[in-house]
């Protein structure tokens, strides 16, 4: 399992809708457990996990819908749904997931 990560002050998770638009970067890595991440935006918004799979770790993007209900594979970094990494590392992440969508880090 990953060592927990000191969350900055500034950050809540929340679990809601994500407006379209850019992505608030770095991202947030926070372990669940030995084979889940949740990954959360610099302002808080759940936008999916990284979940290890057959020995890699895979992102699993998540949206919500406007009533607040989950869409598993939706939400702003829908595309890349699947993206692939070696290890659970936050900085990795952050510029991939989001260098891929185009928005700042």
């Amino acid at each position: 399992m990953l060592p927990p990560q000191p969350l900055p002050t500034h950050f809540t998770p929340t679990f809601a809708h994500v407006p379209p638009g850019p992505v608030a970067g770095p991202l947030q890595l926070v372990p669940i457990n030995a084979a889940v991440v949740s990954v959360h935006t610099a302002d808080g918004a759940h936008v999916g996990s990284l979940k290890l799979v057959g020995g890699v770790w895979k992102f699993k993007a998540m949206g919500y819908g406007a009533a607040g209900g989950m869409e598993p594979g939706h939400g702003p970094l829908t595309e890349q749904h699947n993206m692939q990494f070696a290890t659970p590392d936050a900085a990795e992440v952050s510029a991939r997931l989001l260098g891929a969508l185009g928005s700042a880090l």
